[in-house]
């Protein structure tokens, strides 16, 4: 039976892959069981950002899963102290508490940020609201599509919890009028990713920083697909040269192998947490930790931010230099790149089957927008055999 079909028959159709059956893959390189290449510009939403099967990623995990991989928190391992003390080194920030999954650490990042709120800020028992922008994507769970306003998101999967406000991506303005003394936080993507690579106005950070400061209010990022080198820096937050109160990471933590994520913080904001306020028994298991750590090693002794920031806009300028008669946006930061196409010409999901016919893994979000966000570790050469491509279909008059 064709395996696309099995699929079908046996998974729930909550996503619509692009006609493509993957049998391998290896750096920036995937291919189907026939043997056709195909160029991975999409890295799993940033999770393969190390590309695919980097050996030390799995040197690294064959060794630790042959010694000790998941005992639960209930005990020590010399592993996850080592991994942490990095993750917070180089965020600035203090203290981290690890998950698996990037909806996970959103959901403890809304905790923290809550029992901070009634803890810390003495917000009235069960009055805290948290200011999040118009747009966002942070996750499935019932609590996050809660304040999503893409109805595909929430559509009857309520009731929801509420304690949300949401206002336009981009205006800091906007956040400030919003805020009232039960605020406790403002949660936001510094660069939102599933709406379309959505780059903010330059200072934007920097705003909100100012804002929060002045209300005694919580900045909590959400670096999920953004963070680890994406952008060309090693947190999208350092281009405006801040640091926030929480920071969500995910993705490239895993090294491409492997469920990793974490809420880092300050000091102030994980001393909410007591013993069985939260938990996760996978969260921060020794393979967890021995994979993060050395995916952290991997960006920083292969260069990949420095990566990421040449080839990024090396990219993007070869993408703004092709003529189209669709293309209307060429945005982004880093290898983190989308293109906005004009639907009364032609639908962005048209556009990547057309390119996966041409060996490029791309994909579309709401039908306007093609990202395209290759591992960090592609070539310039890479980038070029897909440009090539790229402007052979967009030179086409798609319908």
């Amino acid at each position: 039976m064709d395996s696309i079909v099995r699929e079908k028959i046996v998974t729930a159709a909550n996503y619509d892959p692009l006609p493509v059956v993957l049998h391998e893959a290896k750096g920036v390189w995937a291919s189907d069981r026939a043997g056709k290449r195909y160029l991975d510009m999409m890295s799993a939403y940033s999770a393969v950002s190390l590309g695919h099967g980097h050996p030390r990623i799995l040197a690294a995990m064959a060794d630790q899963a042959a010694r000790l991989a998941v005992t639960s928190r209930a005990y020590h391992t010399e592993l996850l102290g080592p991994f942490l003390e990095t993750l917070v080194s180089l965020t600035g920030l203090e203290m981290a508490l690890p998950m698996n999954t990037g909806a996970e650490a959103v959901e403890t990042a809304i905790k923290a940020a809550r029992r901070w709120g009634y803890r810390v800020k003495n917000i009235s028992k069960d009055r805290a609201q948290i200011i999040v922008a118009e747009n966002n994507f942070h996750g499935r769970t019932t609590t996050i599509v809660g304040f999503s306003s893409d109805p595909s998101y929430r559509d009857d999967f309520g009731p929801y919890d509420g304690g949300f406000r949401s206002v336009p991506f981009g205006d800091a303005q906007a956040v400030a009028e919003a805020i009232t003394p039960e605020t406790c936080a403002v949660l936001i993507e510094p660069i939102q990713g599933e709406a379309g690579i959505v780059v903010p106005p330059d200072g934007y950070l920097r705003d909100l920083r100012a804002v929060c400061d002045r209300h005694n209010v919580l900045l909590i990022l959400d670096e999920v697909q953004s963070g680890l080198g994406r952008t060309g820096r090693w947190f999208a937050y350092q281009h405006d040269g801040i640091l926030p109160d929480g920071l969500i990471l995910g993705k490239a933590l895993g090294g491409g192998v492997y469920p990793v994520s974490a809420f880092v913080a300050t000091r102030e904001v994980m001393a909410v947490f007591t013993p069985g306020s939260h938990g996760s028994t996978f969260g921060g298991n020794a393979l967890a930790a021995r994979i993060g750590s050395e995916a952290l090693a991997i960006i920083a002794d292969e260069n990949l931010v420095e990566r990421s920031a040449a080839l990024g806009q090396y990219m993007k300028d070869r993408l703004r230099g092709i003529r189209s008669n669709f293309v209307t946006d060429v945005r982004g930061k880093g290898l983190w790149v989308g293109v906005e196409v004009d639907p009364a010409v032609v639908s962005a999901r048209l556009v990547c089957d057309a390119l996966l016919a041409e060996g490029i893994l791309s994909k579309d979000t709401h039908g306007t927008v093609l990202r395209f966000a290759p591992p960090l570790t592609i070539t310039r050469e890479e980038i070029d055999w897909g440009m090539e491509r790229v402007e052979r279909v967009f030179g086409r008059a798609l319908h």
